[in-house]
């Protein structure tokens, strides 16, 4: 059975090269193989996903203009795991309220996504929410999130939009693939408190 091996070689040298908003660039030097390496790294405080799931086999997403990739994306409500502390569930049943103004009673962890593994340290937890109902006021919403379009999609019109070359959001294009193979199978996700040992919180 394959599987990744958590394990980061410790940092002989650590040098702050940039101080962003969201994340923050670092130079890091490490022992591998008896050479000392160094390598440029992006501190990424980690994020959330929800695929939410109605009864009608459909999928909550959100269509969202994302200025680096250069276009308006088809993704899952997320965010970041910026609030100091914050468990990544609380995290998660904040950021489905404030993009797609839903609740959910139960949750249960689908997937994790390394986005990057050569470059940054950011960890996706996606989870999967069901008995999903619409809160009674929607959010308020500022800058790319104000123009942002919610809608309902059929779990099989995204999958034929996927191989289709028509999304490109990683982390959605992630969770949908352990979702079907989740039901193929005919087993379960995860639970919703499973440790989160990938995730790298950013330094204070």
């Amino acid at each position: 059975m394959i599987a990744d091996a958590l394990g980061r070689q410790p940092v002989l040298a650590r040098e702050r090269l940039f101080d962003g908003r969201i994340w923050d660039v670092e130079a890091e030097e490490f022992d591998f193989g008896g050479q000392r390496i160094r390598r440029e790294v992006i501190v990424h405080p980690g994020a959330v996903a929800v695929v939410a799931l109605n009864d009608a086999d459909e999928v909550m997403l959100v269509h969202q203009y994302r200025h680096p990739a250069g276009g308006t994306l088809w993704e899952l409500p997320a965010g970041l795991l910026d609030v100091d502390g914050e468990d990544p569930l609380t995290g998660a049943r904040r950021e489905l309220a404030e993009e797609a103004d839903l609740e959910a009673v139960t949750w249960r962890t689908l997937i994790d996504v390394s986005t990057t593994g050569g470059g940054s340290t950011e960890m996706i937890r996606v989870y999967l929410a069901t008995d999903v109902r619409e809160l009674p006021e929607a959010h308020a919403r500022e800058h790319e999130e104000a123009e942002m379009e919610r809608r309902w999609v059929p779990l099989a019109e995204i999958l034929e939009a996927a191989s289709s070359l028509r999304l490109h959001n990683a982390t959605l294009l992630a969770a949908m693939l352990a979702l079907t193979q989740l039901r193929e199978r005919g087993a379960d996700a995860h639970p919703a408190d499973l440790s989160f040992d990938w995730h790298r919180p950013r330094p204070a």
